[in-house]
């Protein structure tokens, strides 16, 4: 316990500098707009999400058990990328190592893994990572800063409850060696990786003393290994030197309504995740998922924000997609091969967020995404001059004239369908 309390001591991070590879990889990330998040370990075997372990506690002997059974015979590389790649995203993130310490590749550092604790004995990271790098999808990782299971991280305000855990054999240094080392083997044996996608920084919020994660080294270490390698950490609060992203969890940036995102926008390329249906981890129960309508509006609204979407899906414990989120990556994908120029590579619009809907901008095209209007006109509260206005889809004219409000668009039929876009020539 005394190197454990000896590394406790919260100390200021080093100013970071980010290479000129990492500023180029940001442009890109935010250039993207859309990705797709995927949770997927041993957790979905119980088809009760990836908290399992946490929300039931149980033994976590009894719970690693339910590995020896896990034969995802059904997963197959080139069907998920070839399904997200038609979806229109452009990067994956998928769970290298959840909360519950299970690892989904070949790692040297513990034989509770994928390789070497099931029976289907195959490295899935190594299947994914060559087929993004064949299709051309970038690859991300998620990577938990806890673990529920090993006796050596400190435990925080989760997984008290859960059987089976010895306090006495707490250990930081050791832990920290460890993940240190995992994330080495991520970033040396799996070719280009686009981003590291921390969480469970918030496991020790409550602390009195604030705990040093020694994050300093870590993302020194991550850069060193590959410097175009985004950081991003899912805390829930302002982020920390090193970091080249910012996370919001469930919310659209400057939104909080599921209390996880109350910290200030920072001028980081931003991200939000968001589930498809209710939950993460694949939920037997959990078959509410968002319309497509919802999915594409949530899209375009993160990006009129400036911000990614990093969408998620949970696999069955078979491996294969569930059809319900198949059938909608593939919706959102017929949307935009036609309107996508007005969500890749966009900004955030001139105007916040309205009743009737968003806007991006592009240069000097601006494109109003209404999702809601009753009626023939609508004002626009802006101060550039507008040199032409036409409908996206088919570039037929829109009448507009200069109001003390800013501009009045006139349309022949009330605005109707999922997103009805017209572009502005500005200047």
């Amino acid at each position: 316990m005394a190197l454990l309390l000896a590394t406790a001591i919260a100390s200021p991070m080093q100013a970071y500098t980010p290479t000129a590879e990492n500023l180029q990889a940001r442009e890109e990330f935010a250039d993207n707009r859309f990705g797709i998040f995927i949770h997927w370990g041993i957790y979905s075997m119980f088809a009760q999400g990836e908290w399992y372990l946490q929300n039931y506690p149980i033994d976590k002997y009894e719970y690693a058990k339910v590995a020896d059974a896990f034969y995802p015979h059904r997963f197959n590389a080139a069907e998920w990328v070839s399904a997200i790649k038609a979806s229109g995203a452009k990067y994956i993130c998928f769970t290298s190592r959840h909360h519950d310490g299970f690892s989904m590749w070949d790692t040297e550092q513990s034989d509770y893994n994928i390789v070497d604790a099931t029976p289907f004995g195959r490295d899935v990271l190594r299947e994914l990572a060559d087929e993004c790098h064949r299709q051309g999808i970038k690859l991300h990782l998620y990577y938990s800063h806890i673990d529920w299971g090993r006796d050596d991280y400190p435990m925080g305000r989760t997984a008290n409850d859960v059987i089976g855990r010895n306090r006495d054999n707490e250990n930081w240094p050791q832990y920290y060696d460890f993940m240190n080392k995992q994330l080495t083997e991520l970033l040396t044996q799996y070719g280009e990786i686009g981003a590291i996608w921390f969480d469970g920084y918030w496991d020790r919020d409550q602390d009195t003393i604030p705990f040093n994660w020694q994050l300093d080294e870590q993302y020194t270490m991550i850069h060193r290994l590959q410097p175009s390698c985004l950081i991003g950490n899912n805390h829930h609060v302002t982020p920390n030197e090193g970091e080249d992203i910012q996370i919001f969890e469930r919310d659209i940036p400057g939104e909080n309504t599921a209390g996880l995102s109350g910290q200030e926008i920072s001028r980081l390329p931003l991200e939000t995740c968001q589930t498809m249906n209710g939950k993460w981890g694949y939920v037997l129960r959990d078959q509410n998922y968002k319309s497509v309508e919802t999915l594409i509006r949530y899209l375009v609204s993160t990006a009129a924000k400036g911000a990614n979407l990093l969408l998620n899906v949970g696999p069955q414990p078979n491996g294969e997609l569930p059809a319900a989120a198949v059938e909608r990556l593939q919706r959102m994908g017929e949307w935009l091969k036609e309107n996508g120029e007005t969500i890749y590579g966009t900004e955030a619009g001139d105007i916040e967020a309205q009743e009737w809907g968003v806007t991006t901008r592009k240069g000097e095209r601006l494109f109003i995404h209404i999702f809601n209007l009753q009626e023939k006109e609508l004002t626009l509260p802006l101060d550039c001059k507008v040199k032409r206005a036409y409908t996206f889809a088919d570039k037929k004219p829109i009448k507009y004239k200069k109001t003390q409000e800013g501009v009045k668009l006139i349309f022949d039929t009330i605005p109707s369908g999922v997103d009805y876009i017209v572009e502005l020539i500005t200047r």
